[in-house]
This record gives structure tokens, C-alpha cells and sequence, in this order.
């Protein structure tokens, strides 16, 4: 299979040596040419340590050549620039192509799933592509060191799903299929949320029991929306729902847990991003996950201590007082 990847970061990285491994033809995208230019000279990356790229790999800037007689195109760019990257695209996609988004994220402004941005370009552009989504638990630190990982592809469409399960046979990834597209990138949005606010927890000096009672009462929150939303209550309990929040929450390798640790000892938010140096998620996140509890009337506790602290500055010890303060109620 000829494979694009739109995104040269460590997740479209990883994601592409799995493939080439597998002796599939993978061309990995970037709008940086001083990026593409360092990979293909370095066969490195400087956030994957260890983790030796395949020569097989090409590289380019170019949408056109990505696109050429491609099987599957998978984007990775992060969530923000999700609809700009599909809109640049199109164009130059081939009718066969399965598009597969493999980031995770909801847009803000129209509180899309990454599926429906992309679904909605291609009717833009007159294309009727198949398209997937790829979540769950999977740090690309793991899954280029070639460590076991298991995955969900969603989508509504059984056939496109089904195909791109077959696609990562034989690699270190074990692919899931699931039909409903939407509740797994409600999980794998709001989990990046949910995690933030463990990691402010561990900033602030707590430990595994708040940790825990933070990432069940986290995961029912996701749970109530994703219902609400008309999503399959069984997805909140499998790899893109409770399996994707605790790696999220408690791996050395999450940039959302990292960065709430980092506001809980009192750094502002924006410092916590620049000092990771990479993409954290969670935020990009976090105003969709607002405008989604006030839409459909949720009580989304720990969303919203996230949205005290990282958007209004309030001190994390005093909201966490004010959340052991609530009302008592049944579970």
C-alpha cells in the first residue's frame, strides 16, 4: 500500500515507521522544509530517542506528492490546523483514498469531531473520500520503540474501518474496529482535558488516591456527554475511553499530564506549553469542552476546575477546596 502522512511530528513519525516496517510505501508531509530536510539527512527525531527511521521513508512539502496513488492518507497534524491541512488537500486527493484522522481534538468554533471537519472539506471540494478515525492509547515514544499497542478504528462506515484494521496487520499496533466515530474522538478529545487536571493534582503534591477518584469521576463526566450526544455508552469503557485517560493521565510520556503537573506547582499555563515544547492537546481542547458542558447542560466538575485555573488564573489548591466542598451526592 502507498501511504501519506500528513504530520511529521513524533505521532506521524511513529505511525509511519510502523507501516514502513511492514514493507508499506510511506511519504511523511510537512508545511516545514527545514523539518522534512533534517528527518530524511538524520533518519531521527529529536522527541523519539532510540528510534531509527527507515530509509524507506520519503519525505516531502508537497500535497500533490503525497496524494499521488495513495491508499490511505493519514493526518497528524495537530487538531488546529486539521481543517486548513484537509482544505489544501483536497484538491489533489485521489477518489480512492481513505482519509484516517489519527489526531485528537474537537474544532472550538463548531464543535466538530476531526471526522466531520474532514467530511465537510471534501464536500466543500466536491469529494466523497471514506473517511476514519484512529484513538486510544497510544504514546508515540512506545509505539516506536516497536512495544505492543492497542488501537480503535472508528467509523461509521464498517468497509473503510475494516480496512485500515487490516492496514496495521503485522505491526507492533493491533487495531479494534468500532462503528461509533463520534464517541471515540469525544474520548479522545476531552480525555487530554481530564488529564491536565490530574497532572495539576500531582503538581499540587497529591497522590494515588486523588489521582484515581480524578480519573473515574473524569471518565463519568466524558461518559454523561458522550450519551448526551448520542454516542455508545460501551466506547467509554475500552481502548479510546477509560484505556486512553489513564495512559494519558499517568505516563511519563503525556504532554497534557507533564503540563498539569507543571500549573499545579504554579507556573501559568502558557509557560507549562513552552517549557514541554510540543503540541499539548488538552488545551487546544479545553474551550470546545467548555462549550460542550454549557450546550447540552453538563455538570462536568473537573472540566470546568480546568477552566478556572488555565483561563481565569484561580490559585489550583483553592479550586480543589472548592470542589471538596460540593454538595454531597450519590455516585
Amino acid at each position: 500500500m502507498k501511504i501519506g502522512i500528513l504530520g511529521a511530528g513524533t505521532w506521524g513519525t511513529a505511525l509511519g515507521r510502523s507501516l514502513a516496517l511492514n514493507h508499506h510505501d510511506v511519504c511523511i508531509w510537512s508545511y516545514f522544509p527545514e523539518e522534512t530536510e533534517r528527518l530524511a539527512s538524520t533518519r531521527k527525531h529529536p522527541n523519539l530517542p532510540g528510534a531509527e527511521i527507515p530509509e524507506s521513508i520519503s519525505y516531502t512539502n508537497d500535497l500533490a506528492v503525497l496524494s499521488e496513488k495513495a491508499d490511505f492518507i493519514l493526518a497528524v497534524v495537530p487538531s488546529i490546523f486539521i481543517r486548513k491541512t484537509i482544505h489544501e488537500l483536497v484538491p489533489h486527493l485521489e477518489p480512492e483514498t481513505i482519509l484516517v484522522s489519527a489526531a485528537k481534538g474537537i474544532e472550538s468554533d463548531t464543535l466538530m469531531t476531526l471526522t466531520e471537519v474532514i467530511r465537510e472539506e471534501l464536500q466543500k471540494g466536491g469529494k466523497e473520500n471514506r473517511v476514519c478515525a484512529l484513538s486510544g492509547p497510544t504514546h508515540a515514544e512506545e509505539v516506536a520503540r516497536d512495544m505492543p499497542t492497542l488501537i480503535v478504528s472508528a467509523s461509521r462506515d464498517p468497509e473503510a474501518a475494516t480496512r485500515v484494521q487490516k492496514l496495521f496487520e503485522g505491526t507492533c499496533i493491533r487495531p479494534y474496529v468500532n462503528q461509533d466515530e463520534k464517541g471515540v474522538q469525544i474520548c479522545g478529545a476531552l480525555k487530554n482535558v481530564e488529564a491536565l487536571a490530574v497532572g495539576i493534582a500531582r503538581g499540587l503534591g497529591y497522590g494515588d488516591n486523588t489521582c484515581a477518584a480524578m480519573m473515574t469521576r473524569g471518565m463519568e463526566e466524558i461518559r454523561r456527554l458522550g450519551l448526551a450526544m448520542g454516542c455508545t455508552e460501551k466506547t467509554f469503557f475500552g481502548l479510546a475511553g477509560i484505556g486512553d485517560l489513564i495512559v494519558t493521565a499517568t505516563s511519563q510520556h503525556s504532554r497534557n499530564n507533564r503540563a498539569g503537573y507543571l500549573i499545579g506547582k504554579g507556573m501559568k499555563a502558557e509557560d507549562a506549553v513552552k517549557e514541554i515544547g510540543m503540541v499539548v492537546e488538552g488545551m487546544n481542547a479545553l474551550p470546545a469542552a467548555i462549550r460542550l458542558c454549557e450546550k447540552f447542560g453538563m455538570d462536568m466538575p473537573l472540566i470546568n476546575a480546568v477552566r478556572e485555573i488555565v483561563r481565569d488564573g484561580a490559585k489550583p489548591a483553592d479550586v480543589v477546596t472548592k470542589l471538596m466542598n460540593r454538595s454531597l451526592k450519590t455516585e
